[in-house]
């Protein structure tokens, strides 16, 4: 009945649908934060620690040595398994009865995501060619904001009607319906089908991608700028919905649906029209728009976020960072678009694994950690929580200059990096 073919479009929509799940079940705890705070007394830095470093803990570990094997055996198979691992981790989130079960069912969230993510750009660059990737990868980074809403608003709502048990036991049940149906249905695309000179050659070592990350300029100072937005970005969304709550008295549904729908619709508008923009200039001939478009957007975005969280009006703030939200998050499809084509194609699914740790244990690890700890030192200085939390939100925001600046350092080296030969030697 079922029988797996190369499908480049169908292959892109399930693989986002995929990484919609997993953003689901990775920043789902976002809009319960109150209620487990209350079920298990935590404080804002162990809902950090939760959020951010727990997901961590073996996804660094594991994610290079699972993207090692995806270089040489059957990717798709390995985004399947790890989906179906992160799904049952997600529903034991649910059962979890101390915060010690809750912490160790976060971990193996992250064990599967280590063994499932790392593939699937390396499948969609095999699935369109070069000049398409940005756009392609774009879309597939669209499960960041898709995710974000739905897991902001249906687990909010699940949450305040069933209880937050639910919400995870919920999320985890889409995961295992598309692992099955990538399994059958998604053949396995040739490795460098797409690219001059195919996948020749032996598998580099992985001595030769950490190297090309760091010896290529463009490279080294986009991965530091995506690193440092996404730490911000994890930072500010982890503790959206709880601002809103402590700050203005928003209800759980409320909150939710409101850090959802900001961070989502426009953040969806921003990443597709970010890799489609660049894509084009490119063709255009100027390739330096893949580093100067988010040089551009994240030093806009710092000064904005920081105004629009301190405001006491909750509508204007609310409008501010829906705003926000339509330009900060464009560096996403066009770093990893350019990662991939900067890497030949036997280096791709190690250099996303290696990637996605360094944005996982930096990012989504300490962006949480840190605005958790700066949230309670002011608190405990005697502002109020609410306050003391927007506070550190802006703070955070104002790192994306910092990120700014590499982007806008790569932009001076990306034309002659992109000319360079990709194939290692």
């Amino acid at each position: 009945m079922f029988r797996a073919k190369e499908r480049p479009r169908l292959a892109l929509v399930l693989l986002t649908a995929i990484g919609v799940v997993g953003f689901i079940d990775r920043i789902i705890m976002n809009v319960l934060v109150q209620p487990l705070k209350a079920e298990f007394s935590l404080s804002d830095k162990e809902i950090g620690l939760l959020n951010g470093l727990a997901f961590a803990a073996l996804n660094v570990v594991l994610g290079i040595a699972v993207a090692r094997l995806a270089e040489r055996k059957h990717r798709i198979s390995l985004i399947a398994i790890g989906t179906l691992f992160w799904s049952v981790a997600t529903a034991a989130c649910g059962m979890a009865g101390t915060m010690v079960q809750l912490l160790l069912a976060r971990i193996g969230v992250g064990v599967g995501e280590a063994v499932g993510l790392p593939s699937t750009s390396s499948v969609v660059s095999d699935y369109f060619p070069r000049e398409k990737r940005a756009t392609a990868i774009s879309i597939l980074n669209l499960a960041t904001p898709i995710g974000a809403f739905i897991g902001a608003t249906g687990g909010a709502l699940i949450a305040q009607i069933y209880g937050w048990r639910y919400a995870f036991l919920v999320a985890a049940i889409p995961g295992v319906i598309l692992a099955a149906l990538l399994i059958l249905l998604i053949a396995e695309p040739e490795r460098g089908g797409r690219d001059a000179g195919g996948a020749a050659g032996e598998v580099p070592p992985l001595s030769a991608v950490l190297k090309r990350y760091w010896q290529w300029p463009t490279m080294r100072h986009m991965l530091i700028g995506a690193t440092i937005a996404g730490m911000v970005g994890f930072g500010l969304n982890s503790f959206l919905a709880a601002y809103l709550t402590r700050r203005y008295g928003f209800s759980l549904v409320e909150a939710g649906a409101v850090a959802g729908l900001v961070a989502s619709l426009p953040a969806a508008i921003s990443i597709t029209a970010a890799g489609w923009i660049s894509d084009r200039l490119a063709l255009r001939g100027n390739r330096r728009g893949y580093a100067l478009l988010p040089a551009i957007t994240l030093l806009v975005s710092a000064p904005l976020y920081a105004f629009a969280i301190t405001r006491e009006n909750s509508t204007l703030l609310v409008v501010l960072v829906a705003l926000c939200a339509l330009i900060q998050f464009t560096y996403l499809g066009p770093t990893a678009g350019t990662f991939q084509n900067m890497l030949s194609p036997r280096m791709r699914a190690t250099g996303t694994a290696f990637t996605g740790m360094i944005y996982t244990l930096i990012s989504g690890g300490f962006g949480p950690l840190l605005l958790g700890a700066v949230s309670d030192h002011f608190a405990a200085s005697g502002i109020e929580p609410g306050v003391a939390l927007g506070l550190a939100m802006a703070g955070m925001a104002l790192l994306y200059v910092w990120a700014a600046l590499h982007f806008a350092l790569a932009s001076r080296t990306i034309e002659a990096d992109l000319a360079r030969p990709i194939e290692h030697i």
